[in-house]
């Protein structure tokens, strides 16, 4: 049974443990590998190539030249593919590139990956991976502490889903999470080291070793991250222009209040332009009644200041008319 040493995650002192050969001690099949990684590949494939044929391609359906007598070949439209802008033989067209591989195979393929990893020294343990709050320096802190190949890309596998781990090596760009419900033998080779918790090989040798997975206790809840600490935003200085602007615009408001006469509304409707002869109390009421006092106005004069509306312009230039005659 292969030893590996066991890092601790607080940089205490590191102790070794066995794991089972059936898992991480067999011979790789080169063949199966390349088979699960070229069925993988082709499993990322959208599949929504497309050209177009002779029937799909927008030109003239007009005959080329007459059929005879021309000295050259014949020749139909312009769609046929020996054309410059005619369609394609044999192009590609939407399909499905999904390849099939058995449960089985698949099983062997990721015990063979192990298996190489461990064999060439690639595989390395740590006792535990936990995170309170997301910290891309912490983890790379840990990372350096394992192996001294900063270079090297890394493939962080734990038991179960962490958000904190899964957010602080997102902005490490050789870095890529997994857990042992989604590993597979692409991202163990592509790699070029593997970083294991104890609980995450443990949870491996049960499910494609020899062992009960159901004996084991289930993965760890994920640990629920503190709260981002409250920033308190500086107060938003305003400009002098906007100051005297708004203090003008109160002083206005205050003036206007103490013009009006006692009862009546205040609103915050903008002041109409008023004719000269309309009283103060007439300027005060709402829009409706400033209405009616106007005609009301416009009346008692008899029709002959130009400032009264124009209704009541009209209506004393009839009245004017009916006396006359």
């Amino acid at each position: 049974m292969p030893e590996l040493s066991v890092h601790s995650a607080k940089g205490g002192a590191a102790s070794t443990v066995s794991l089972q050969d059936s898992v991480f001690g067999v011979e790789a099949n080169d063949a199966l590998l390349h088979q699960a990684i070229v069925r993988q590949m082709a499993d990322r494939r959208q599949g929504t190539h497309d050209s177009q044929t002779r029937a799909e391609v927008s030109r003239t359906t007009k005959k080329v030249w007459r059929q005879k007598g021309t000295g050259r070949a014949r020749q139909g439209s312009r769609k046929g593919p020996h054309w410059t802008g005619g369609g394609v033989v044999f192009g590609p067209h939407p399909r499905s590139h999904r390849l099939d591989l058995p449960k089985k195979m698949r099983a062997a393929a990721i015990r063979g990956a192990l298996s190489a990893k461990a064999a060439a020294g690639e595989l390395l343990l740590i006792d535990e991976l936990s995170m309170r709050r997301p910290s891309t320096k912490e983890l790379a802190q840990l990372l350096g502490q394992l192996d001294r190949q900063q270079a090297a890309s890394t493939l962080l596998m734990t038991d179960g889903p962490q958000r904190a781990v899964q957010l602080s090596a997102r902005n490490l760009s050789r870095v890529t999470t997994a857990t042992t419900q989604n590993v597979n033998a692409y991202d163990l080779l592509r790699h070029q080291r593997v970083v294991l918790t104890v609980a995450a090989a443990r949870r491996l040798e049960a499910r494609y070793g020899e062992g009960d997975e159901s004996a084991l206790p289930a993965p760890a809840a994920d640990i629920e991250m503190e709260p981002r600490p409250v920033v308190e935003l500086a107060p938003v200085r305003r400009s002098t222009a906007s100051k005297t602007a708004s203090k003008s615009a109160t002083s206005a408001r205050k003036s206007a209040a103490k013009a009006a006469p006692e009862g009546a509304e205040a609103t915050d409707a903008p002041v109409e332009a008023m004719p000269a002869g309309v009283p103060a109390e007439v300027a005060a009421k709402p829009r409706r009644a400033r209405s009616a006092a106007k005609a009301s106005t416009a009346k008692a004069s008899g029709g002959d200041s130009e400032e009264a509306p124009k209704p009541a312009r009209k209506r004393a230039a009839k009245s004017a008319t009916k006396t006359e005659e």
